[in-house]
């Protein structure tokens, strides 16, 4: 029987945050992981260019988890991690963005700690915090917004999901950038409700879509257009959305090759 205080392996187990999908955004850590790893279970979202860091002789095992799409089952990823280490493998779970920002991460080390194995946790940069400094604007600023909020839109089957409209008070009163993920397909709805929560119609909201990458498109809206821009420009999953006044510090090239050009028209003049 295994224990928490009695491991029966020689393996190891390491989460890899693979960051946005640049490569070049990758840490050193992360990358030596990589190259170290002998079994690599990796997530949909990592870009093929950070799998190619994997040595030769090392096993790669795709184990996609996407909202909307097929995926592979989470308890069946945990039995695979929990069996090639106690079989004495190195492996690297890897996966999009930080394994600790809704990766999932959490659920997986307390599986392995709880079969007597210790897992050490690399940091990645999330797509909420990449997307819009490619735009160059920032999630905090000592005159807009005093912190951030990363959250979900897609909530747990069963579980109620976000107040949004008690989120919304929050977030104005205490000055807060709310970064949305898996939000697409609830847009309507937290647009909605975030504005009967006290947030404007137009507050300013930046979308991006394949943040960080070649493929990477965007659009500058606001709260009351969120969805009309959504719908009209084709903009769809993978998406942060960023809702806050700190939008309003997009550079000028992000607007001008903003995919919601009316919209961002509209926010050049509120902007003034």
């Amino acid at each position: 029987m295994t224990t928490a205080t009695t491991p029966l392996t020689t393996g190891r187990c390491t989460l890899v945050g693979a960051g946005p999908g640049d490569p070049e955004l990758l840490t050193i850590k992360a990358l030596k992981a990589i190259q170290n790893a002998t079994l690599l279970l990796v997530d949909d979202l990592v870009s093929p260019e950070i799998v190619a860091h994997a040595a030769p002789t090392a096993r790669v095992v795709y184990v996609g988890k996407r909202g909307g799409c097929k995926s592979t089952p989470q308890a069946f990823i945990e039995k695979l991690m929990l069996q090639a280490v106690q079989e004495g493998e190195d492996v690297v779970r890897l996966k999009g963005g930080d394994p600790f920002i809704f990766g999932r991460g959490g659920e997986e080390v307390e599986h392995l700690r709880a079969e007597g194995i210790e897992v050490q946790v690399i940091n990645g940069i999330t797509a909420g915090l990449a997307g819009l400094t490619s735009l160059g604007a920032p999630l905090t600023h000592r005159d807009h917004a005093h912190g951030v909020v990363f959250i979900t839109g897609h909530a747990k089957p069963g579980d109620a999901g976000t107040d949004w409209r008690a989120l919304a008070a929050t977030a104005h009163a205490a000055k807060l950038t709310l970064v949305i993920y898996m939000g697409v397909r609830s847009a309507e709805s937290i647009a909605h409700d975030l504005q009967e929560g006290g947030l404007p119609g137009h507050l300013p909201v930046a979308i991006i879509q394949h943040a960080s990458l070649a493929q990477q498109r965007h659009a500058i809206t606001t709260l009351g257009q969120l969805p009309a821009t959504l719908h009209d420009e084709q903009l769809g999953s993978p998406s942060v959305l960023v809702i806050g006044d700190v939008v309003r510090g997009v550079s000028q090239w992000a607007l001008q090759n903003s995919a919601g050009a009316h919209a961002a028209a509209a926010l050049q003049a509120v902007a003034g």
